[in-house]
Order: C-alpha cells, then sequence, then structure tokens
C-alpha cells in the first residue's frame, strides 16, 4: 500500500494546507477535503465538512482509491467577529455546524476503520479562544470550546482501542482568515505578545504532526502553538 494516508480537512489554505505540506514532507500521502482545490493535497476533493453525507461519501471514495486513512487532521473553518448581540441564528448554527459539526463528521466516517485496525490518530484544530474567550467572538470561542470537550471524550472512549484523539489550540495565526485590518494584527496587540508576533500556520502543522507521530503517549491533549498568547 506504501505510506500512510492522512486525511485533512480545509486543506486549501491555511492551517490545513500547511498540515499538508508537513505531513507530505514526513512521507505521508494526504488527501484535502475542502470547498476549494487543495492543490498541495495528493488527492482533493470538494466537501463541506458540514454536511455528513458528503463526508462519508468523500471518506469511502478515498479508502477505496488510495487506502485506509490513518490519521485525519480537522483543520477546516471559518471566523468573525461579531457582538453577540448582532450574532444571529444562523450564524450561531453554521459556526457550529462547520466547527463542531465537522470534527463529527470526520470522526464518524474514519474512526470505525480505526478501531477496527486498531490503530489511527485524529487532531482536531480548535483555538486559545475556546479556553480564554474573546471579545466579540462568542460564537466562534464557544464552537471551538465544544470541539475540546468532544476531542476529550472521544480520547476517553477510543484510546483503549488504539486510536488516540488529541488537539492543537492555536493562538491568532498568520493566514488569509486574519483579515490585514485584523484586531490581532495590530502593533499593539502584537507587543503583548513574549514573542511579539503571530504563530505560523507552520508551526501550527508542527504541533499536529508531533501529536500524530511522537506523542504516543498523547491522548486528549491540547496542545497551544499561541506565541505566548495564553500562558
Amino acid at each position: 500500500m506504501g505510506a500512510r494516508l492522512a486525511l485533512v480537512t480545509g486543506a486549501a489554505g491555511g492551517i490545513g494546507a500547511a498540515m499538508v505540506r508537513e505531513l507530505a514532507a514526513r512521507g505521508w500521502r494526504t488527501a484535502g477535503l475542502d470547498l476549494r482545490p487543495a492543490p498541495d493535497a495528493l488527492h482533493s476533493v470538494g466537501v463541506d465538512v458540514a454536511d455528513d453525507g458528503q463526508v462519508a461519501a468523500a471518506v469511502r471514495r478515498i479508502e477505496r482509491e488510495l487506502g485506509p486513512v490513518e490519521a485525519a487532521v480537522c483543520a477546516a473553518g471559518h471566523y468573525a467577529i461579531v457582538p453577540v448581540s448582532d450574532i444571529d441564528w444562523s450564524e450561531w448554527t453554521r459556526m457550529l455546524r462547520v466547527h463542531l459539526g465537522g470534527v463529527v463528521n470526520v470522526c464518524r466516517a474514519v474512526v470505525p476503520g480505526m478501531v477496527e485496525r486498531g490503530r489511527g490518530d485524529v487532531v482536531a484544530v480548535t483555538s486559545d479562544l475556546a479556553i480564554g474567550g474573546g471579545h466579540a467572538e462568542a460564537h466562534y470561542a464557544a464552537a471551538k470550546g465544544a470541539v475540546i470537550g468532544l476531542v476529550r471524550s472521544l480520547a476517553a472512549e477510543l484510546a483503549s482501542s488504539g486510536v488516540r484523539v488529541n488537539a492543537v489550540a492555536p493562538g491568532p495565526t498568520d493566514t488569509p482568515l486574519l483579515a490585514p485590518d485584523s484586531p490581532w494584527r495590530r502593533p499593539a496587540f502584537l507587543q503583548t505578545l513574549p514573542t511579539g508576533r503571530l504563530t505560523s500556520a507552520e508551526e501550527v502543522a508542527l504541533a499536529a504532526a508531533y501529536l500524530i507521530e511522537d506523542g504516543t503517549f498523547c491522548a486528549g491533549e491540547i496542545l497551544s502553538p499561541n506565541a505566548g498568547a495564553v500562558i
């Protein structure tokens, strides 16, 4: 079968694309799920991760053509700064469906096979806002916080089967998700960080790759590559 296969959601850009490149450099084959084409992935499938049927069908196709998924990284997501009083119900539900639902849908598709084979890794990308909260980011922080609860619960449920579930919780990261005028890019904020800079997508990918390849003792762990934003 050759090199092991990793599934990455949100693979078209930002942290997801960095994850694809990092795993490829380590010898993994990669399959990317995204609404847009993922040029760095060996195999790219257009999928809305909030749609469980689309995710299940994509995973069936990928495993039929490329073999079993042995690691899954859930990096798909979106971000918005909106005061809580201005968040309408559709925005609340979309944030939850993409972030929490996206992880659930991937796990439902790949975990049964991992359990059957007695090994596998799932890493979800959450956020330091899930831990510390944020101004005018309630729907995003709530969705990412739910991901942490899911990760820790699945880790407890699956660890004895040989499947490990962990997460990375990056701080503000230098990706297109942060607009040029984002408050997280302002010099006044950057000066408050011990490192004086944003985290890079490549650094987040390194943390996730560590959990997959080297952190074999980790289950339910939340690594926070955040440039010192939350200490």
